[in-house]
Protein backbone atom coordinates (compact mmCIF):
# COMPACT_ATOMS: atom_id res chain seq x y z
CA UNK A 1 0.00 0.00 0.00
CA UNK A 2 1.34 3.41 -0.94
CA UNK A 3 1.24 6.31 1.50
CA UNK A 4 -1.49 7.88 -0.66
CA UNK A 5 -4.23 5.57 0.67
CA UNK A 6 -3.53 6.10 4.41
CA UNK A 7 -3.28 9.86 3.87
CA UNK A 8 -6.51 9.91 1.86
CA UNK A 9 -8.44 7.75 4.31
CA UNK A 10 -7.21 9.48 7.46
CA UNK A 11 -8.20 12.82 5.97
CA UNK A 12 -11.70 11.47 5.27
CA UNK A 13 -11.86 10.15 8.81
CA UNK A 14 -10.81 13.41 10.45
CA UNK A 15 -13.32 15.37 8.47
CA UNK A 16 -16.10 12.86 9.16
CA UNK A 17 -15.36 12.96 12.88
CA UNK A 18 -15.66 16.75 12.95
CA UNK A 19 -18.85 16.62 10.90
CA UNK A 20 -20.35 14.05 13.27
CA UNK A 21 -19.92 16.46 16.18
CA UNK A 22 -21.73 19.19 14.26
CA UNK A 23 -24.52 16.84 13.18
CA UNK A 24 -25.08 15.64 16.75
CA UNK A 25 -25.73 19.27 17.69
CA UNK A 26 -27.94 20.03 14.69
CA UNK A 27 -31.69 20.41 14.90
CA UNK A 28 -34.22 18.00 13.43
CA UNK A 29 -35.45 20.85 11.23
CA UNK A 30 -31.98 21.37 9.74
CA UNK A 31 -31.62 17.70 8.90
CA UNK A 32 -35.09 17.54 7.34
CA UNK A 33 -34.34 20.66 5.30
CA UNK A 34 -31.10 19.11 4.05
CA UNK A 35 -32.91 15.93 2.99
CA UNK A 36 -35.55 17.80 0.99
CA UNK A 37 -32.86 19.93 -0.64
CA UNK A 38 -30.93 16.77 -1.58
CA UNK A 39 -34.05 15.22 -3.11
CA UNK A 40 -34.64 18.41 -5.11
CA UNK A 41 -31.04 18.34 -6.34
CA UNK A 42 -31.32 14.70 -7.47
CA UNK A 43 -34.41 15.52 -9.52
CA UNK A 44 -32.80 18.65 -10.96
CA UNK A 45 -29.75 16.63 -12.05
CA UNK A 46 -31.60 13.46 -13.08
CA UNK A 47 -30.42 13.68 -16.70
CA UNK A 48 -26.79 13.94 -15.53
CA UNK A 49 -27.25 10.99 -13.17
CA UNK A 50 -28.79 8.81 -15.89
CA UNK A 51 -26.00 9.77 -18.30
CA UNK A 52 -23.37 8.85 -15.71
CA UNK A 53 -25.20 5.59 -15.11
CA UNK A 54 -25.10 4.83 -18.83
CA UNK A 55 -21.30 5.00 -18.65
CA UNK A 56 -21.35 2.59 -15.70
CA UNK A 57 -23.74 0.26 -17.53
CA UNK A 58 -21.55 0.12 -20.64
CA UNK A 59 -18.53 -0.80 -18.56
CA UNK A 60 -20.54 -3.39 -16.64
CA UNK A 61 -21.73 -5.06 -19.84
CA UNK A 62 -18.14 -5.18 -21.07
CA UNK A 63 -17.24 -6.94 -17.82
CA UNK A 64 -20.11 -9.35 -18.54
CA UNK A 65 -21.86 -8.84 -15.22
CA UNK A 66 -24.88 -11.07 -14.62
CA UNK A 67 -28.39 -9.94 -15.45
CA UNK A 68 -29.25 -9.50 -11.78
CA UNK A 69 -26.17 -7.33 -11.22
CA UNK A 70 -27.02 -5.20 -14.25
CA UNK A 71 -30.55 -4.77 -12.93
CA UNK A 72 -29.19 -3.56 -9.59
CA UNK A 73 -26.90 -1.10 -11.33
CA UNK A 74 -29.43 0.37 -13.75
CA UNK A 75 -30.91 3.81 -13.16
CA UNK A 76 -33.73 5.22 -15.26
CA UNK A 77 -36.11 8.12 -14.78
CA UNK A 78 -38.48 6.14 -12.57
CA UNK A 79 -35.67 4.88 -10.35
CA UNK A 80 -34.18 8.35 -9.97
CA UNK A 81 -37.60 9.66 -8.94
CA UNK A 82 -37.92 6.72 -6.55
CA UNK A 83 -34.59 7.73 -4.97
CA UNK A 84 -35.84 11.25 -4.40
CA UNK A 85 -39.12 9.93 -3.01
CA UNK A 86 -37.19 7.63 -0.68
CA UNK A 87 -35.21 10.57 0.69
CA UNK A 88 -38.43 12.49 1.34
CA UNK A 89 -39.88 9.46 3.11
CA UNK A 90 -36.87 9.43 5.41
CA UNK A 91 -37.30 13.14 6.00
CA UNK A 92 -40.92 12.55 7.04
CA UNK A 93 -39.99 10.00 9.72
CA UNK A 94 -40.11 10.96 13.38
CA UNK A 95 -36.79 12.32 14.62
CA UNK A 96 -34.87 9.29 15.94
CA UNK A 97 -32.65 11.45 18.16
CA UNK A 98 -33.52 12.57 21.64
CA UNK A 99 -36.14 9.84 22.04
CA UNK A 100 -36.58 8.75 25.64
CA UNK A 101 -36.73 4.99 25.19
CA UNK A 102 -37.13 4.25 28.88
CA UNK A 103 -37.33 6.18 32.17
CA UNK A 104 -37.73 5.36 35.84
CA UNK A 105 -37.19 6.76 39.30
CA UNK A 106 -35.08 5.17 42.01
CA UNK A 107 -36.08 5.04 45.72
CA UNK A 108 -33.46 7.70 46.43
CA UNK A 109 -35.18 10.13 44.08
CA UNK A 110 -32.79 9.85 41.12
CA UNK A 111 -34.67 10.10 37.82
CA UNK A 112 -33.05 8.09 35.04
CA UNK A 113 -33.72 8.30 31.30
CA UNK A 114 -32.28 6.34 28.39
CA UNK A 115 -32.02 8.76 25.45
CA UNK A 116 -31.29 7.99 21.77
CA UNK A 117 -28.10 9.52 20.33
CA UNK A 118 -26.16 9.09 17.04
CA UNK A 119 -23.62 6.31 16.61
CA UNK A 120 -21.05 8.80 15.30
CA UNK A 121 -19.23 7.97 12.06
CA UNK A 122 -20.50 5.07 9.96
CA UNK A 123 -18.56 3.40 7.16
CA UNK A 124 -20.84 1.85 4.53
CA UNK A 125 -19.47 -0.52 1.90
CA UNK A 126 -21.79 -1.65 -0.87
CA UNK A 127 -21.72 -3.11 -4.33
CA UNK A 128 -23.29 -2.09 -7.63
CA UNK A 129 -26.44 -0.36 -6.38
CA UNK A 130 -26.10 3.40 -6.83
CA UNK A 131 -29.45 4.02 -5.11
CA UNK A 132 -27.80 2.87 -1.87
CA UNK A 133 -25.78 6.10 -2.01
CA UNK A 134 -28.99 8.08 -1.54
CA UNK A 135 -30.55 5.65 0.95
CA UNK A 136 -27.45 5.42 3.12
CA UNK A 137 -26.72 9.14 3.02
CA UNK A 138 -30.32 9.99 3.91
CA UNK A 139 -30.57 7.52 6.79
CA UNK A 140 -27.26 8.58 8.30
CA UNK A 141 -28.18 12.25 8.01
CA UNK A 142 -31.62 11.69 9.55
CA UNK A 143 -30.04 9.87 12.49
CA UNK A 144 -27.32 12.51 12.98
CA UNK A 145 -24.41 10.34 11.82
CA UNK A 146 -21.59 11.25 9.49
CA UNK A 147 -20.92 8.62 6.83
CA UNK A 148 -18.03 7.48 4.65
CA UNK A 149 -19.42 5.68 1.60
CA UNK A 150 -17.61 3.13 -0.52
CA UNK A 151 -19.74 2.04 -3.47
CA UNK A 152 -18.83 -0.68 -5.92
CA UNK A 153 -16.46 0.28 -8.71
CA UNK A 154 -19.17 -0.56 -11.26
CA UNK A 155 -21.35 2.29 -9.95
CA UNK A 156 -18.53 4.78 -9.43
CA UNK A 157 -19.85 7.47 -11.80
CA UNK A 158 -23.51 7.19 -10.80
CA UNK A 159 -22.82 7.07 -7.08
CA UNK A 160 -20.42 9.99 -7.26
CA UNK A 161 -23.07 12.27 -8.77
CA UNK A 162 -25.69 11.17 -6.26
CA UNK A 163 -23.28 11.90 -3.41
CA UNK A 164 -22.71 15.37 -4.83
CA UNK A 165 -26.48 15.94 -4.68
CA UNK A 166 -26.57 14.84 -1.04
CA UNK A 167 -23.73 17.26 -0.24
CA UNK A 168 -25.58 20.08 -1.98
CA UNK A 169 -28.51 19.41 0.33
CA UNK A 170 -26.25 19.59 3.38
CA UNK A 171 -24.76 22.90 2.29
CA UNK A 172 -28.16 24.46 1.60
CA UNK A 173 -29.24 23.59 5.14
CA UNK A 174 -26.06 24.98 6.71
CA UNK A 175 -24.71 21.56 7.68
CA UNK A 176 -21.12 20.38 7.05
CA UNK A 177 -20.48 18.97 3.59
CA UNK A 178 -18.15 16.39 5.14
CA UNK A 179 -21.13 14.67 6.78
CA UNK A 180 -21.64 12.57 3.62
CA UNK A 181 -18.33 11.64 1.99
CA UNK A 182 -17.47 9.07 -0.65
CA UNK A 183 -14.09 7.38 -0.99
CA UNK A 184 -12.84 8.96 -4.26
CA UNK A 185 -10.96 5.92 -5.56
CA UNK A 186 -11.74 2.40 -6.74
CA UNK A 187 -8.47 1.13 -5.24
CA UNK A 188 -9.37 -1.89 -3.08
CA UNK A 189 -6.64 -0.95 -0.64
CA UNK A 190 -8.93 1.84 0.54
CA UNK A 191 -11.49 -0.75 1.71
CA UNK A 192 -8.84 -2.68 3.60
CA UNK A 193 -7.66 0.50 5.31
CA UNK A 194 -11.22 1.50 6.22
CA UNK A 195 -11.82 -1.89 7.84
CA UNK A 196 -8.58 -2.28 9.74
CA UNK A 197 -6.92 1.08 10.36
CA UNK A 198 -9.59 3.69 11.08
CA UNK A 199 -10.73 2.78 14.58
CA UNK A 200 -9.91 6.33 15.69
CA UNK A 201 -12.54 7.73 13.32
CA UNK A 202 -15.13 5.07 12.43
CA UNK A 203 -17.61 3.76 15.00
CA UNK A 204 -19.36 1.04 12.98
CA UNK A 205 -19.18 -0.58 9.53
CA UNK A 206 -22.29 -1.52 7.54
CA UNK A 207 -21.67 -3.78 4.52
CA UNK A 208 -24.34 -4.26 1.87
CA UNK A 209 -23.60 -6.76 -0.86
CA UNK A 210 -22.89 -10.38 -1.67
CA UNK A 211 -21.54 -13.18 0.45
CA UNK A 212 -17.88 -12.53 -0.34
CA UNK A 213 -18.09 -8.84 0.57
CA UNK A 214 -19.95 -9.46 3.83
CA UNK A 215 -17.62 -12.28 4.85
CA UNK A 216 -14.55 -10.12 4.19
CA UNK A 217 -15.93 -7.23 6.21
CA UNK A 218 -16.90 -9.41 9.14
CA UNK A 219 -13.47 -11.07 9.05
CA UNK A 220 -11.29 -7.97 8.69
CA UNK A 221 -13.15 -5.16 10.45
CA UNK A 222 -11.73 -3.93 13.75
CA UNK A 223 -14.88 -1.99 14.64
CA UNK A 224 -18.41 -3.37 15.14
CA UNK A 225 -20.24 -4.55 12.00
CA UNK A 226 -23.96 -4.43 11.23
CA UNK A 227 -24.53 -6.78 8.33
CA UNK A 228 -25.90 -9.97 6.91
CA UNK A 229 -24.31 -12.86 5.10
CA UNK A 230 -26.81 -14.15 2.55
CA UNK A 231 -30.51 -13.96 1.80
CA UNK A 232 -31.28 -17.67 1.55
CA UNK A 233 -35.01 -17.08 2.02
CA UNK A 234 -37.60 -19.84 2.16
CA UNK A 235 -41.31 -20.17 1.41
CA UNK A 236 -43.09 -23.12 3.01
CA UNK A 237 -46.48 -24.15 1.56
CA UNK A 238 -48.40 -25.92 4.31
CA UNK A 239 -51.03 -28.58 3.70
CA UNK A 240 -53.67 -26.10 4.81
CA UNK A 241 -52.61 -23.44 2.28
CA UNK A 242 -55.09 -21.84 -0.09
CA UNK A 243 -53.90 -22.89 -3.53
CA UNK A 244 -54.40 -19.46 -5.09
CA UNK A 245 -52.50 -17.69 -2.31
CA UNK A 246 -49.73 -20.28 -2.49
CA UNK A 247 -49.28 -19.89 -6.25
CA UNK A 248 -49.36 -16.09 -6.20
CA UNK A 249 -47.13 -15.63 -3.15
CA UNK A 250 -44.49 -18.11 -4.31
CA UNK A 251 -44.39 -16.53 -7.78
CA UNK A 252 -44.02 -13.02 -6.36
CA UNK A 253 -41.49 -14.08 -3.72
CA UNK A 254 -39.23 -15.57 -6.39
CA UNK A 255 -39.82 -13.58 -9.56
CA UNK A 256 -40.83 -10.00 -8.70
CA UNK A 257 -37.14 -9.09 -8.46
CA UNK A 258 -34.78 -12.03 -8.43
CA UNK A 259 -31.66 -10.03 -7.59
CA UNK A 260 -32.66 -8.71 -4.15
CA UNK A 261 -31.80 -10.31 -0.83
CA UNK A 262 -35.50 -10.85 0.00
CA UNK A 263 -36.10 -13.02 -3.06
CA UNK A 264 -37.13 -16.58 -2.20
CA UNK A 265 -34.42 -19.11 -3.02
CA UNK A 266 -35.99 -22.35 -1.70
CA UNK A 267 -39.57 -23.61 -1.86
CA UNK A 268 -40.71 -26.22 0.65
CA UNK A 269 -44.05 -27.92 0.02
CA UNK A 270 -45.96 -30.08 2.47
CA UNK A 271 -46.40 -33.72 1.42
CA UNK A 272 -50.05 -33.32 2.43
CA UNK A 273 -50.75 -30.92 -0.46
CA UNK A 274 -48.15 -31.74 -3.09
CA UNK A 275 -50.72 -33.63 -5.20
CA UNK A 276 -53.16 -30.71 -5.20
CA UNK A 277 -50.94 -27.61 -5.06
CA UNK A 278 -47.63 -28.41 -6.72
CA UNK A 279 -48.58 -28.30 -10.38
CA UNK A 280 -50.20 -24.86 -10.21
CA UNK A 281 -47.14 -23.45 -8.46
CA UNK A 282 -44.69 -25.14 -10.83
CA UNK A 283 -46.58 -23.97 -13.91
CA UNK A 284 -46.61 -20.38 -12.67
CA UNK A 285 -42.88 -20.38 -11.95
CA UNK A 286 -41.83 -22.08 -15.19
CA UNK A 287 -44.15 -19.93 -17.30
CA UNK A 288 -42.47 -16.88 -15.75
CA UNK A 289 -39.05 -18.16 -16.80
CA UNK A 290 -37.90 -19.71 -13.53
CA UNK A 291 -35.77 -22.85 -13.43
CA UNK A 292 -36.84 -25.28 -10.70
CA UNK A 293 -34.23 -27.54 -9.13
CA UNK A 294 -36.22 -30.15 -7.26
CA UNK A 295 -35.99 -33.37 -5.30
CA UNK A 296 -36.93 -36.77 -6.75
CA UNK A 297 -40.61 -36.48 -5.85
CA UNK A 298 -41.01 -33.19 -7.68
CA UNK A 299 -39.00 -34.37 -10.68
CA UNK A 300 -41.32 -37.37 -10.96
CA UNK A 301 -44.34 -35.04 -11.11
CA UNK A 302 -42.92 -32.70 -13.77
CA UNK A 303 -40.19 -33.55 -16.28
CA UNK A 304 -39.26 -29.87 -16.54
CA UNK A 305 -37.87 -29.92 -13.00
CA UNK A 306 -34.05 -30.20 -12.90
CA UNK A 307 -32.40 -32.44 -10.29
CA UNK A 308 -31.30 -30.52 -7.21
CA UNK A 309 -27.87 -31.16 -5.71
CA UNK A 310 -26.85 -30.87 -2.07
CA UNK A 311 -25.37 -27.44 -2.81
CA UNK A 312 -28.69 -26.05 -4.03
CA UNK A 313 -30.17 -25.95 -0.51
CA UNK A 314 -27.37 -23.57 0.55
CA UNK A 315 -27.30 -21.32 -2.53
CA UNK A 316 -28.43 -17.71 -2.87
CA UNK A 317 -29.11 -17.64 -6.61
CA UNK A 318 -30.13 -13.99 -7.05
CA UNK A 319 -31.47 -15.23 -10.36
CA UNK A 320 -34.54 -16.92 -11.87
CA UNK A 321 -33.75 -20.23 -10.17
CA UNK A 322 -35.41 -21.83 -7.16
CA UNK A 323 -34.68 -25.06 -5.30
CA UNK A 324 -37.71 -27.07 -4.18
CA UNK A 325 -38.42 -30.13 -2.08
CA UNK A 326 -41.25 -31.97 -0.37
CA UNK A 327 -41.28 -31.97 3.45
CA UNK A 328 -43.44 -33.76 5.96
CA UNK A 329 -45.29 -30.88 7.59
CA UNK A 330 -44.33 -27.66 9.32
CA UNK A 331 -41.89 -29.36 11.69
CA UNK A 332 -39.81 -30.74 8.83
CA UNK A 333 -39.90 -27.36 7.09
CA UNK A 334 -38.56 -25.71 10.24
CA UNK A 335 -35.78 -28.32 10.47
CA UNK A 336 -34.75 -27.70 6.85
CA UNK A 337 -34.69 -23.92 7.31
CA UNK A 338 -32.72 -24.21 10.55
CA UNK A 339 -30.13 -26.35 8.75
CA UNK A 340 -29.84 -24.35 5.51
CA UNK A 341 -31.20 -20.84 6.12
CA UNK A 342 -29.19 -17.67 6.58
CA UNK A 343 -31.44 -16.11 9.21
CA UNK A 344 -32.84 -13.53 6.78
CA UNK A 345 -36.51 -14.03 5.84
CA UNK A 346 -38.92 -16.99 5.76
CA UNK A 347 -42.61 -17.23 4.84
CA UNK A 348 -45.33 -19.78 5.58
CA UNK A 349 -48.44 -20.07 3.41
CA UNK A 350 -51.13 -21.64 5.59
CA UNK A 351 -54.75 -21.26 6.63
CA UNK A 352 -53.99 -23.23 9.80
CA UNK A 353 -53.18 -20.60 12.45
CA UNK A 354 -51.55 -23.20 14.69
CA UNK A 355 -49.06 -24.08 11.94
CA UNK A 356 -48.26 -20.40 11.43
CA UNK A 357 -47.76 -19.85 15.15
CA UNK A 358 -45.42 -22.85 15.35
CA UNK A 359 -43.46 -21.44 12.39
CA UNK A 360 -43.15 -18.07 14.15
CA UNK A 361 -42.30 -19.57 17.53
CA UNK A 362 -39.66 -22.09 16.47
CA UNK A 363 -37.77 -20.19 13.76
CA UNK A 364 -35.27 -17.46 14.62
CA UNK A 365 -34.81 -15.59 11.35
CA UNK A 366 -34.83 -11.79 11.34
CA UNK A 367 -38.16 -11.63 9.44
CA UNK A 368 -41.00 -14.16 9.42
CA UNK A 369 -44.15 -13.76 7.32
CA UNK A 370 -47.53 -15.51 7.18
CA UNK A 371 -49.37 -15.57 3.84
CA UNK A 372 -47.20 -12.82 2.38
CA UNK A 373 -44.27 -12.60 -0.03
CA UNK A 374 -40.68 -12.56 1.21
CA UNK A 375 -40.19 -9.52 -1.03
CA UNK A 376 -41.80 -7.46 1.74
CA UNK A 377 -38.48 -7.80 3.60
CA UNK A 378 -37.75 -4.15 3.03
CA UNK A 379 -37.52 -1.12 5.28
CA UNK A 380 -39.76 0.94 3.00
CA UNK A 381 -42.46 -1.73 3.11
CA UNK A 382 -42.18 -1.77 6.90
CA UNK A 383 -42.89 1.97 6.98
CA UNK A 384 -39.32 2.75 8.03
CA UNK A 385 -38.46 4.81 4.94
CA UNK A 386 -35.31 3.68 3.16
CA UNK A 387 -32.98 1.07 4.61
CA UNK A 388 -29.30 0.30 4.47
CA UNK A 389 -29.92 -3.42 4.50
CA UNK A 390 -31.39 -6.37 6.38
CA UNK A 391 -29.27 -7.29 9.39
CA UNK A 392 -29.25 -10.97 10.23
CA UNK A 393 -27.07 -10.71 13.34
CA UNK A 394 -28.48 -10.37 16.84
CA UNK A 395 -26.32 -7.57 18.22
CA UNK A 396 -27.53 -3.96 18.06
CA UNK A 397 -29.77 -4.14 14.95
CA UNK A 398 -31.79 -6.92 13.35
CA UNK A 399 -34.01 -6.91 10.27
CA UNK A 400 -34.36 -3.69 8.23
CA UNK A 401 -31.72 -1.15 9.27
CA UNK A 402 -33.33 2.28 9.13
CA UNK A 403 -32.72 5.58 10.85
CA UNK A 404 -33.82 4.37 14.29
CA UNK A 405 -31.43 1.40 14.09
CA UNK A 406 -28.52 3.78 13.44
CA UNK A 407 -28.71 5.25 16.94
CA UNK A 408 -27.22 4.30 20.27
CA UNK A 409 -28.21 5.71 23.65
CA UNK A 410 -26.92 7.45 26.73
CA UNK A 411 -28.27 7.62 30.25
CA UNK A 412 -29.37 10.97 31.64
CA UNK A 413 -29.69 11.00 35.43
CA UNK A 414 -31.31 13.90 37.33
CA UNK A 415 -30.96 14.35 41.06
CA UNK A 416 -31.34 16.90 43.83
CA UNK A 417 -28.13 16.66 45.79
CA UNK A 418 -28.08 12.87 46.31
CA UNK A 419 -24.79 11.31 47.39
CA UNK A 420 -23.99 7.62 47.60
CA UNK A 421 -23.46 6.26 51.14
Amino acid sequence: MTNAIPELMNDLGRRAKAAAVALARSTAEQRVSALHAAADEILARSDEIIAANAIDMRAAREKQLTGSMLDRLLLDDSRVHAMADGIRQVAALDDPLGRVTSEWERPNGLRIQRVAVPLGVIGIIYESRPNVTADAGALCLKSGNAVILRGGSESFNSSGLIQQCMVAGLEKAGLPADAIQMIPTTDRAAVGYLLSDMQAYVDVIVPRGGKNLIARVQSDARVPVIGHLEGICHVYVDGSADIGKARDVVLNAKMRRTGICGAAETLLIDAACVATHWQAIADALIDAGCEIRGDEQLQARDSRVVAATADDWDTEYLDAIISARVVDGVGAAIEHIAAHGSGHTEAIIAEDEAAAEQFFRELDSAILLHNASTQFADGGEFGMGAEIGIATGKIHARGPVGAEQLTSYKYVVRGDGQIRP
